[in-house]
Formats: C-alpha cells, structure tokens, sequence
C-alpha cells in the first residue's frame, strides 16, 4: 500500500490567522527596533532542520506568490515541502530569484549583492533573508566582539553578539545600505528568537565600530 509523504510533515498553527499573526507583529518588532532579540511564540510543528523560528516566520510571511531559496542543508530536508504544503509557495534553484531566502546554521549566505535588491522605484521587490545562527544577543557596547548598529528604530547605538555570519559579512552589509532605498532586510534567528537587521541600519564591528564612536 502506498502512503501519503503529506501525512508525516508537521502541522503549522493550531489557528492559522491567529498563530500568522502573532509571528507577523514579532517580525514588524524586530525590523522597527534593529538589534533587538525579539521571542516567536507558535505552535507549529516545525521540520527537524532549521532553526523553529525562522520556520515559523517563513510560514507566517509566505503565500502562493512568494519565491524561496533553501540553502543546502534545508533543501535536502523536509523544510521545503512542508513550507510549500502550509502556504502554497515556489522553490526556486537560484537565490538571485527569491523573494525570501532560508540559509541554515553552518551553510554559507550567498552573497548579498547577488540577491533581490529592489529597484529605486519598486525597493519592496528585494529578498528579506532568514539566516539561522547560533547566537544573536544584545550586550554592551564595550564588548570587544560586538556589532555596533545604528539608524532609524534605534536610539543612538545598539550592540549585538552575533555568531555564524561570514568574515566578511561587514562589508557586504555596508555596500548593502549603501545602495538604499535598494537592498535586502535581514532577520537573524536562533531557536526561538529573532533580530531584524533591515537595509537601513548601519552595522560596524569591534574597533571599526569604536573608532565611529
């Protein structure tokens, strides 16, 4: 007898509106407050791979007209179809056509500038990039490792631990403000919260962020 692959995926919200909901405010917090770790409480049953909350803000934010990447790890798991089963979304092979991107703890961020960036008059057609990590935490501003953020929604500096993005992520976000209105958002997730970096904020690490001071 075959069986349905359908029947094993886990179930999103117990209450779809109510539970999108939620999660949606929890997202709009963390891009109007840059740098604050804000709690995604759902009920969904989450894939095994990839972090629960970007999970569950992909399943609040996506619908059938959205486009999504999966990096490898996510790709080769469950995390596609049940994101297509619960929302009716498109995979697509190629980051560069993504409205939505998903990259897993330990997979590598594809370059910044080859995502979605938007146009001057339509900006809101960029890609908004989850990106699981092990850590994403305020601190103070005198912590050697910490990135300073600054920009609308923060009131003078934030100060964030981050741990899992690339050596040269610095760079990448400073040549991504630097083409706004242009540009993607980012949402940083680790098991159960989330921080907002959108195009907006400037974000600058350790003595590079000192010496701006």
């Amino acid at each position: 007898m075959s069986t349905n692959p359908l029947a094993s995926l886990g179930a999103g919200f117990s209450n779809e509106a109510f539970g999108s909901q939620a999660v949606f405010r929890a997202v709009l917090q963390a891009l109007s407050h840059p740098g604050r770790t804000v709690a995604v409480d759902h009920d969904a049953q989450t894939p095994a791979v990839g972090h629960a909350a970007s999970a569950a803000v992909l399943l609040a934010l996506l619908d059938s007209d959205c486009t999504l990447w999966l990096s490898p790890r996510l790709a080769a798991s469950d995390a596609g179809a049940w994101l297509r089963f619960h929302t009716g979304c498109t995979l697509v092979a190629d980051a560069a056509q993504a409205r939505f991107v998903w990259v897993a703890q330990g997979d590598a961020l594809p370059a910044l500038n080859g995502l979605a960036l938007g146009t001057d008059i339509y900006p809101d057609q960029s890609a908004t990039c989850v990106v699981d990590v092990s850590r994403a935490a305020a601190t103070t501003t005198d912590a050697s490792d910490a990135w300073h953020l600054r920009g609308p929604g923060i009131r003078d500096v934030a100060a964030l631990q981050v741990d899992g993005l690339p050596d040269d992520f610095e760079a990448q976000w400073a040549a991504n403000h630097g083409v706004f209105p242009r540009g993607v958002d980012l949402l940083l997730a680790t098991a159960d919260h989330i921080v907002g970096l959108p195009r907006t904020t400037r974000a600058t690490r350790g003595a590079t962020a000192l010496q701006e001071a």
